[in-house]
C-alpha cells in the first residue's frame, strides 16, 4: 500500500497506545489516503482506484 500524509506541521508522528492512531508529534492538521497497489506485468495498477460517475 501507498499511504502519502499531508501535514501542516510537522512530519513526525507518534502510534497512539491503542496501535491504531496515529497522530502528529505536534497534534497539528493532517489528512491521509491510501492505495492499494500491485506490481503487473505492464507495471504498477492500483487495486483500490475508484472510477468517478
Amino acid at each position: 500500500a501507498i499511504e502519502p500524509m499531508v501535514n501542516a506541521g510537522t512530519a513526525e508522528v507518534i502510534t497512539m497506545p491503542d496501535q491504531w492512531t496515529v497522530v502528529t508529534a505536534d497534534r497539528n492538521l493532517s489528512a491521509h489516503f491510501e492505495h492499494t497497489v500491485a506490481i503487473g506485468a505492464d507495471g504498477p495498477v492500483i487495486l483500490s482506484k475508484v472510477e468517478a460517475d
